[in-house]
């Protein structure tokens, strides 16, 4: 298919919404509420484990055991936030697998916001929480590992946050995903695991802007937190794309809304 009818359809696909539909609906809202409390619950544990660690080791440096819990205890996190949600929000907990569904035509641009907005409160209220139930530890933004550009921060974001959206697409969103979207959670879960052990030494494998923001917000700490956002929403977007223009290739109007 030529590249221009192949962007001709992405554009179709795209919607703004109704602010009355999109924003004022009690069906909306209670999607505000769940991608909110999702994100609230997967941060809590996320961030929680790698204060507790820290706490257990004296800060020590992270060790191929606590590399490991890192990545079961946000994987877990993950099947939890997007079970509880699925059906109510279509379970994105995170602000690039809600872009990429927007690329792709599964949500319209008005409630992708209010999404986006709803996970970045769920992250921030899961971080003050941690600061103040554990007597004032401060949560750890995200960093690079020495030696490690920019750029190259940027890819490894963008890369395994395409694999995760592109995931999401092939389990949750694929109309004919079949059986498949009963282990969405557990899917989408398992590779959020797979890439912090693959990532995480580097970048600490956000794969989530809300996750990143946070833990930057409340610490304080903002350094390099562009390529948390750049990466997962570039690698996000293009996952959204080539899923749904190759693979999906739907001959109706865009979905009015989120259910994935």
């Amino acid at each position: 298919m030529p590249p221009i009818q192949f962007h001709r359809q992405l554009i179709d696909r795209v919607a703004i919404g109704r602010y009355e539909d999109e924003v004022k609906d009690p069906g909306a809202i209670r999607a505000f509420v769940a991608e909110f409390i999702s994100v609230l619950i997967f941060v809590f544990a996320g961030q929680g484990s790698g204060m507790a660690y820290g706490k257990i080791t004296g800060g020590a440096a992270t060790s191929p055991s606590g590399l490991v819990a890192a990545a079961i205890t946000h994987g877990l996190g993950l099947f939890v936030g997007v079970a509880i949600s699925a059906n109510i929000s279509g379970g994105h907990v995170n602000p690039a697998v809600t872009f990429g569904a927007f690329v792709g035509g599964n949500i319209t641009l008005l409630r992708a916001i209010f999404y986006i907005i709803a996970q970045l409160l769920g992250s921030v209220v899961a971080c003050l929480l941690l600061a103040f139930s554990t007597g004032g530890l401060t949560t750890t933004g995200f960093s690079l590992s020495s030696g490690l550009s920019v750029w190259n921060a940027f890819v490894f974001e963008m890369v395994m946050t395409f694999g995760l959206v592109y995931t999401v697409y092939a389990t949750a969103i694929d109309p004919k995903k079949g059986v498949v979207g009963t282990i969405a959670p557990l899917a989408i879960g398992l590779i959020v695991g797979a890439n912090i052990l693959a990532g995480g030494p580097f970048t600490g494998a956000a794969m989530n802007p809300a996750v990143a923001f946070g833990p930057a917000l409340v610490s304080w700490d903002w350094g390099c937190h562009w390529i948390y956002w750049a990466g997962p929403l570039i690698g996000g977007g293009l996952a959204g794309a080539i899923y749904e223009l190759v693979f999906i290739s739907r001959s109706h109007e865009p979905l009015p809304g989120s259910e994935i």
